[in-house]
């Protein structure tokens, strides 16, 4: 039996993590709830008018976790079936890392890197990333010298996990399949 969670041992999380999935099933949102996505830390502008896609369109996401990401329905499709399934942290932690790829100053790039590490890489973070400790220390030590690169490893890893993971599960929903009829 599970006991404690500082000391949980790894079938316990993923324990876990199959109540986490099994909850979010139960909690789905309907058809028709789509979040406006809004670029973290950026302030919110007019909403974006996200049309539907043709089902051709739609259809390509099932191979290109990319060009759901590049679409502005896609993106706010899949990030509301995340969010049902409680899961959206890799999410917004890519999303996270695109707009960190903005930044001009390095005062703000030192403090965004801050909150992103805090928020995501950190250890018991509110929205801690499922990624190796090998990459945390990498992500780690470039962030003493932070640059517009200091999170692509890590970024990279939760693309993988996005692409390996999420994207199937999201082409196996109810709301993706209606997307392609």
């Amino acid at each position: 039996m599970c006991k404690g969670l500082a000391a949980l041992p790894h079938s316990c999380l993923e324990r876990a993590k199959e109540i986490k999935i099994k909850l979010g099933i139960l909690l789905q949102k309907p058809d028709s709830a789509v979040d406006l996505v809004i670029p973290y830390n950026e302030k919110p502008e007019k909403p974006a008018k996200t049309q539907k896609p043709a089902p051709e369109e739609a259809l390509q996401w099932r191979d290109s976790l990319d060009k759901l990401l590049q679409n502005n329905y896609g993106l706010a499709s899949f990030k509301s079936f995340l969010k049902s399934e409680f899961s959206e942290e890799n999410l917004e932690f890519w999303m996270a890392c695109e707009n960190f790829k903005k930044t001009k100053s390095s005062t703000e790039m030192a403090e965004k890197a801050k909150r992103i590490y805090e928020e995501f890489i950190k250890t018991e973070a509110p929205k801690e990333v499922n990624i190796d400790h090998f990459t945390k220390d990498v992500t780690l030590k470039n962030l003493v010298e932070p640059s517009l690169s200091s999170f692509d490893v890590a970024q990279k890893r939760v693309y993988a996990l996005m692409e390996k993971d999420s994207l199937p599960r999201f082409v196996r929903s109810e709301f993706y399949q209606e997307l392609i009829k």
